[in-house]
């Protein structure tokens, strides 16, 4: 149904448990600006937030086509959330593109918001439409609430000395006005965020207060809805929380580790969707020994973080999957030379250029595999954007505590996307113990801990603690260039050995449900949250699933085996083609697994999940 703009409703309010938000629009219509002022408003008002960005991959797409359209999506709870929602309750739509392109995610009944001023010949042609759709009958089947957002902000700033484009460019803080009144959001944060952005333009400032306030008011006095919604506060753990991104996380929690390893932080990187946001979050810390360094080129980047580390710094280097093949070399010496190293991947669609700002798992396999000869390193995963900050701090101590590279891979869903984060304090945090070299007195470079095989670490300057460094296969103690056969065998062993034994400093697997029964659902990285949440839901309509998920993946967690054979079938699920699974059938090929994937730049949904492991469960696993 249409709501008219010249009609008051009869309105009352109506508390909600769950609310799923799209805002979307052209890439210049500032729908991620929008999106995170609803998030921060939400969460400070007690609400569980988690997001899901969707940028373009075009960097000047034409205004008004569909390959511009920039989406925000925001998921809001009384209670625990693990994913940025499934069916969207309001899709605001900006321009013509944007309703075409996420029509087809809004279920009919559900509420669709769109700036009709957009809606001219000029912009339906672009984004293909034959008709208009707020006229043709075409969107009968939801609640249309059509509103001049264009025109009403150029009224709103009659008489302010603005152009009109930059008049235009205030449109996105007229919405929000509207979405806040519609669901009870205070304006008091995002005002104080506006004077902080535009501090030294108080005119700038002043209009967008002004044209959030009229948005408010505007919805207000015309009760655009029949229904005023709510969504309470959630019961969260008790504590001090903030909204954080998980590109932030890492950044932060590289920095904490640095700390209680008691080194200086570097990172050497090169710019690169989606991972530069670690780099531009880094570059703000140097008061906490942080260095960071753009290169003019991603090898040039990861090499300078082992010169670093090699002069006993906490060395890191950040980047996506076309990066992470252009630092395979490097790695490959970090991981002969038997230096801390941790390497982190926001993984993006590819191959090469591919989909550059869609999430994808698709660099697995060359995190494990993508260097030449023997080359194992560890391999951890995030699974959030709060989780972000614990598996960077994870990958530094295990880098530093065993002397080898770590990958951490994470990707631009859980990158790009926020969640409410408790705040840690730096003593709760474990103690990063480095490996330091201390007595010369028959020291050797490869002098190793027996438990860990870790070898020692000598800096440069160590009086008695000179040893040769590089890419040429080492002495097994004393570090000179050997190329015996025996002697490469025998190195290259002990490099994969201590390896696996990582497995002994890690936690076990997790399983979430039943402990045993027919059916365990598998996932790694930032899946977590849609196939916990699927998972969840059929246990609460008595389905008896289980659910584990990877952190750890090479080394495997060391009960992997035991949990696996408590199940009848093991579904793989993952954003690429099957990459984990190989490896789990590699390494178990006693086990049943079936795999299920997704290769389309976007999550899974919590529906498609439940549909799946239905499905499964009624063909007996097969």
């Amino acid at each position: 149904m249409k709501f008219s703009m010249q009609k008051k409703i009869s309105q009352k309010t109506n508390d909600l448990g769950n609310l799923v938000i799209r805002f979307t629009g052209d890439s210049g219509d500032g729908m991620q600006l929008t999106g995170m002022q609803f998030s921060d408003t939400s969460a400070l008002m007690g609400n569980d937030v988690a997001t899901f960005p969707n940028y373009p991959a075009e960097i000047r797409a034409p205004q008004g086509s569909k390959y511009g359209v920039s989406g925000f999506q925001v998921h809001i709870s009384d209670k625990e959330i693990f994913s940025p929602g499934d069916e969207l309750d309001l899709l605001v739509a900006m321009n013509p593109a944007a309703l075409k392109e996420n029509i087809g995610d809004l279920a009919p009944g559900k509420m669709l918001m769109v700036d009709s001023d957009a809606f001219s010949e000029k912009f339906l042609k672009k984004s293909g439409y034959a008709t208009n759709p707020l006229e043709d009958g075409s969107l009968d089947a939801y609640r249309v609430i059509a509103v001049p957002m264009t025109s009403n902000t150029q009224n709103a700033l009659e008489g302010f000395e603005m152009d009109r484009k930059a008049k235009f460019r205030s449109k996105n803080m007229y919405t929000l006005g509207i979405v806040y009144w519609m669901y009870g959001r205070e304006l008091g944060h995002t005002n104080s965020f506006l004077e902080k952005k535009f501090g030294n333009n108080s005119t700038v400032c002043k209009a967008n207060k002004k044209v959030l306030l009229a948005g408010n008011v505007y919805a207000q006095n015309l009760e655009l809805i029949a229904t005023h919604y709510q969504v309470q506060p959630a019961a969260l753990k008790k504590g001090l929380y903030r909204i954080i991104r998980g590109s932030q996380a890492t950044a932060w929690g590289l920095v904490a580790a640095a700390q209680k390893a008691g080194m200086e932080l570097f990172l050497g990187s090169y710019p690169i969707t989606p991972a530069s946001d670690i780099l531009n979050e880094l570059v703000k810390h140097s008061e906490l020994s942080v260095k960071a360094f753009q290169a003019e080129d991603e090898i040039a980047a990861v090499s300078s973080a082992i010169g670093a580390s090699f002069a006993g710094h906490l060395g890191v280097t950040s980047t996506s999957g076309p990066g992470l093949a252009l630092k395979g070399e490097a790695i490959g010496l970090a991981m002969m030379a038997e230096l801390p190293l941790v390497v982190i991947n926001a993984q993006r669609g590819g191959p090469s250029t591919g989909m550059p700002t869609k999430t994808e798992q698709s660099d697995l396999m060359q995190a494990l595999y993508g260097r030449n000869g023997e080359s194992p390193t560890i391999v951890v995963a995030s699974r959030s954007p709060a989780h972000c900050f614990d598996m960077a701090f994870e990958a530094a101590r295990l880098s530093v505590e065993h002397m080898t590279p770590v990958v951490l891979m994470s990707d631009g869903f859980i990158g790009n996307g926020s969640e409410p984060w408790l705040i840690k304090k730096l003593a709760d945090l474990p103690d990063i113990k480095p490996h330091m070299a201390k007595d010369p007195q028959g020291w050797t470079p490869y002098t190793r801990d027996k438990n860990k095989l870790a070898r020692q670490w000598a800096l440069p300057g160590m009086a008695g603690f000179e040893h040769r460094i590089g890419g040429l296969e080492k002495h097994e103690h004393t570090g000179d260039v050997n190329m015996v056969p025996e002697n490469h065998e025998t190195m290259t062993k002990i490099r994969a050995e201590k390896v696996k034994r990582v497995e002994n400093y890690i936690p076990q697997l997790e399983i979430h449900g039943v402990q045993s029964g027919k059916l365990l659902v598998v996932g790694w990285g930032g899946t977590f949250g849609s196939l916990f949440t699927a998972c969840k839901e059929m246990r609460e309509e008595g389905v008896e699933i289980g659910f584990s998920h990877f952190d750890y993946i090479n080394p495997l967690p060391k009960n992997t085996a035991d949990v696996l054979k408590a199940f009848d079938t093991i579904v793989v699920c993952e954003l690429n083609a099957g990459q984990l699974v190989k490896i789990l059938r590699n390494a178990f090929p006693d086990q049943h697994f079936v795999q299920y994937n997704k290769i389309q730049g976007l999550p899974f949904t919590n529906g498609e999940l439940k549909n799946k492991m239905n499905s499964l469960l009624s063909a007996g696993g097969k």
